[in-house]
């Protein structure tokens, strides 16, 4: 191993003193927080009940019950451990992983807390995370399309809503393929009007997609009312059912979680792996991250930038369509006026979160959808807390990770620099 070698990779691994204090004392006021919120206020004799079949699997799996103060106390216990050592020798390049961990234990507890003396179905409480996780993950993966060639887009929302009337209107039409179609050209000419302004007239990117945000909500609020409440067919496109993977669908506990779903959400996993394969390990995907990072130097190497720029963003565009398609063919199978709801900024949260990469972005989804998931079953478990605090946590995670307390993102340098060509 040369020196300059092993020069790049002990500052890979290198963490500062002040930030290995810091995420130690983070993990162990985490600790403290399992302790002092959960364990001093259950009994000994309370129990939790998780339950491990949501359905749908041959194999009933029996439910997990189990005390609860040792259980908390445990959890404490470790993340505290983990403390210590963070503060005294430190994790180096796995402080980050180490936090995650952390957390998790932190999670685990509040939902052994919320359970102590009730039952929670954890296996069901995960697979609607992964359903509420779909279009947040699909509209990330947009975002990384155009901002990886250096095109921000805060589009989303707009290209989502309009692809989701549109999959109403044509699924109502004929059916809920040429439905599928209809959304994500809706979104691929939604990209196309974003491209033309930043690209080629060099308009602001934020106020642009702020223009076809404000257009796509009062354009399809305005055909909805007009046609689509007023004519019920017009508005009965109908969703795609449930097709469970042959043998992985009857693993307990995992099966129906992850193989009992529609198409989109297998689809979200297949583009997370194809977008990371694409973006990393073919030529295609380094000219795209060159233009987004050093656009003069890719074009002294012959790669034509705008080119290159307008095929990412409609691509992008595209797979807003077809997230803005789950809403409709996907979920409830008809459109109502802003159904989308913001989940298109949340994308880009989890874009953020996610460090502009797919399999990132789909951690965050799945973190943003688990929170939502758990949001809705507050009111069952009778925890004191407003679901709208709960709702509110994704928000607070971002907030923290732009903070730079899990490492400073690392945004394209390009990103939302018009290029001229000199």
């Amino acid at each position: 191993m040369t020196q300059s070698t092993a020069t790049v990779i002990k500052h890979s691994e290198y963490i500062s003193p002040t930030r290995r204090t810091v995420m130690g004392i983070i993990f162990l006021a985490l600790s403290l927080g399992i302790w002092a919120l959960f364990s001093r206020t259950v009994t000994a004799d309370m129990q939790t009940t998780f339950g491990l079949y949501p359905g749908g699997s041959k194999v009933v799996v029996p439910d997990w019950v189990f005390p609860s103060l040792p259980m908390l106390n445990v959890l404490a216990f470790v993340g505290a451990l983990v403390g210590a050592y963070q503060l005294a020798r430190g994790f180096g390049r796995y402080t980050n992983t180490m936090l995650g961990v952390v957390s998790a234990l932190f999670i685990f507890g509040f939902l052994v807390w919320g359970a102590s003396d009730s039952s929670l179905n954890l296996a069901g409480l995960l697979k609607v995370a992964v359903v509420r996780a779909v279009p947040l993950t699909l509209g990330a993966l947009s975002g990384i399309l155009c901002e990886r060639s250096g095109v921000f887009n805060i589009a989303i929302e707009g290209m989502m809503l309009t692809a989701a009337f549109c999959a109403a209107l044509f699924g109502s039409l004929t059916n809920i393929w040429v439905g599928l179609f209809a959304a994500i050209l809706a979104g691929a000419l939604m990209s196309m009007v974003l491209a033309v302004l930043a690209i080629k007239y060099k308009v602001d990117q934020i106020i642009a997609g702020t223009v076809i945000n404000i257009f796509a909500t009062g354009i399809t609020s305005f055909l909805s009312a007009k046609f689509l409440q007023k004519y019920e067919a017009l508005n009965n496109s109908g969703r795609f059912g449930t097709w469970d993977v042959p043998g992985l669908s009857q693993i307990p506990f995992i099966g129906p979680i992850f193989f009992s779903h529609n198409l989109f959400i297998y689809a979200m996993f297949i583009f997370v792996i194809a977008l990371t394969v694409a973006l990393y390990y073919t030529r295609w995907g380094l000219r795209t991250r060159s233009v987004g990072e050093h656009p003069k130097a890719a074009d002294t190497l012959g790669i034509n930038v705008n080119r290159t720029r307008y095929f990412s963003v409609l691509l992008g565009g595209m797979m807003a369509g077809f997230a803005g398609a789950y809403f409709v063919l996907g979920s409830v199978g008809r459109f109502d006026e802003v159904m989308t709801a913001g989940r298109g900024f949340v994308g880009l949260a989890a874009m953020i979160f996610g460090n502009w990469h797919p399999v990132g972005s789909l951690g965050a989804g799945m973190l943003f959808g688990f929170a939502d998931s758990l949001a809705s079953k507050l009111a069952i478990l009778k925890v004191p807390i407003p679901n709208k605090f709960l709702e509110m946590g994704p928000y607070i995670i971002t907030m923290v990770v732009l903070a730079g307390v899990v490492g400073r993102g690392q945004p394209p340098a390009a990103g939302g620099k018009p290029y001229e060509k000199e």
